[in-house]
């Protein structure tokens, strides 16, 4: 397997993951808790991008360096992460506005959201904050 292969299939786990964060966070604060779904979205949503940073710097991109600590690196990757966010969670209002009945099942809007947003996170991941060989000492 050629390493964009392998790092594409190791950031669809990360996302796999980081959508099932997402959803059942979003999902358990409006079934569960009776958030709306705008505010429930904003913490699911930081949940998820935290554990997909965390898997992609411990998996996908492990043989590469983004040369910053792992507080920067994290924040680096939220800011990066703001492309896909604004494509992501667009979609995920667009949903909503369009199949309203889908406020008592978020989950499928997050879904939604998180396909579309995944091909930039990929792309900004990969070419700018991890773009750069890990040296070995």
């Amino acid at each position: 397997m050629t390493r964009l292969r392998r790092e594409v299939a190791l950031f669809a786990v990360g996302g796999i993951l980081g959508l099932a964060v997402d959803a059942g966070i979003a999902q358990s604060l409006v079934g569960l808790a009776g958030w709306n779904v705008y505010t429930a979205r904003v913490v699911s949503f930081l949940s998820a991008a935290t554990v997909t940073w965390w898997w992609n710097r411990t998996h996908t991109f492990a043989h590469r360096d983004s040369g910053r600590g792992h507080r920067a690196e994290w924040l680096h990757w939220m800011g990066l992460m703001a492309l896909g966010a604004v494509i992501n969670n667009g979609l995920y209002v667009l949903a909503f506005k369009v199949f309203p009945a889908l406020h008592a099942w978020p989950a499928v809007a997050v879904a939604v959201g998180s396909a579309a947003g995944a091909v930039a996170n990929f792309l900004l991941a990969r070419a700018v904050l991890f773009r750069t060989a890990r040296t070995s000492i």
